[in-house]
This record gives C-alpha cells, sequence and structure tokens, in this order.
C-alpha cells in the first residue's frame, strides 16, 4: 500500500491592497482665512469737528496756586496792547469768573460796534483759524515762545491776507468785531488766554485771566 498522499497546505489569503494604492489621496484640510486687522488711527493732530470746548480751548481743571500765578505772571510780563480799537483799558470789566451757561466763563469780553477792528495783543504766530458754533470765526495765536496762546472770537470777518503760520506783530490787525457764533445781538470780541503745554496744542491749555495784564496794557492804535 502507498503512501497516503501528504494534506493540502491551507493558502494563506492575500494581504489587501494598500490603502494608498487603491484610494485617491485624502484633501488636505481646508485652513480657515485669516481676519484681517483694520489699521488702529493715529491720534487726531487736532480735535475733530467744533471746539472741543464751549468757547475757548479745553483743558484741565483750572489751574490754582503755584501754576496760576507763575501764568499769570507769564502773562503780566508781555508788552501787551487792548485787543479792540478805541477801547481804553479802564473800559474792561474783569468777567472771568462770571458763570456762562453753568461754567466759568474764563475770558473777557470786550463791547464795541461790528466792524471795529480787532488787532494782535502781542508778537507771535497765527497758530490756527477756526469756525466752531459757539465761537464763531476765531483765531488762535501764539506767543513768540510758545508759551502762551492768545484767543479771539465771535469776528465779523478775518483781516485780508491773514493765514495759519504766518508772523504777526503787536498791533497787526486780524479781524473785526462781530456776532458771529454764539454772540446773539450783542457785538464783542471775546478775548481769551492760555498757558499751553508742552505739546502746545491750540485747542487745549490751561485758562489765564487777561484782565490784569489787559488793565496794564496800551490802548490799540
Amino acid at each position: 500500500m502507498g503512501a497516503p498522499a501528504a494534506p493540502a497546505l491551507a493558502t494563506a489569503p492575500a494581504a489587501p491592497a494598500s490603502a494608498s494604492a487603491s484610494a485617491p489621496p485624502a484633501a488636505a484640510p481646508a485652513v480657515p482665512p485669516v481676519a484681517t486687522l483694520e489699521p488702529v488711527p493715529a491720534a487726531p493732530a487736532e480735535p475733530p469737528g467744533s471746539s472741543p470746548r464751549d468757547e475757548q480751548p479745553s483743558g484741565p481743571a483750572p489751574a490754582t496756586g503755584a501754576v496760576a500765578a507763575d501764568a499769570a505772571a507769564l502773562l503780566a510780563s508781555r508788552p501787551l496792547i487792548v485787543p479792540v480799537a478805541g477801547v481804553p483799558p479802564s473800559a474792561l470789566t474783569d468777567m472771568f469768573d462770571d458763570a456762562r451757561g453753568g461754567r466759568r466763563h474764563e475770558a473777557i469780553d470786550i463791547l464795541a460796534p461790528t466792524g471795529t477792528k480787532v488787532f494782535a495783543v502781542d508778537d507771535g504766530t497765527v497758530a490756527k483759524l477756526f469756525t466752531s458754533k459757539p465761537g464763531g470765526l476765531t483765531v488762535y495765536q501764539f506767543d513768540p515762545q510758545g508759551r502762551l496762546a492768545y484767543y479771539y472770537a465771535h469776528l465779523d470777518r478775518y483781516a485780508e491776507g491773514l493765514k495759519e503760520g504766518m508772523t504777526l506783530r503787536r498791533g497787526d490787525l486780524v479781524g473785526y468785531v462781530g456776532t458771529s457764533g454764539n454772540a446773539g445781538n450783542t457785538p464783542h470780541l471775546h478775548f481769551a488766554v492760555f498757558r499751553l503745554g508742552p505739546e502746545r496744542r491750540w485747542w487745549e491749555g490751561d485758562p489765564v485771566n487777561p484782565y490784569p495784564a489787559l488793565r496794564q496794557a496800551r490802548p490799540a492804535g
């Protein structure tokens, strides 16, 4: 009897084909778009819109003590003239502390007929020509050292040729008395002085009472 036949060997199942070989390549995951940031606007060189304060420049609380005394002494050292033609120093009235709409006036009003000439009280530079709802047609003048600003408001019109950056001499014509802004029906010059900060912003500073210095000034003309 011959030897029994050897049992058939089991065939191992074929290995499955590689996924990479048979399946299409997977798509790369979508990258979410990067948000675009809006640029941060730079601080404005000057306030937008109208003047930040009712009639004159804004600033910190009114200076007191040594600061106020220093500002007053600085103003008193300037050789000023009364800014309105035909008005003697003796006709001026101190109204710096008077109430105006719930706040301190911080200026002097010099009454004169419409069209009366308004002169630069001191040497200096025209820092800004500005029109606002309260102040109307206004001029901001810096003194020669850039320490004080002189503010003329409610003008009827500017002097011909007046422009920002031009040099002024004491007694130069800057404009004419009027009723622009909130002056009502009474023509007058609203005149204010303020001590500038280190940034020398025409709209900002510490108010200084102009009355004592103007009482010692000489008349214009």
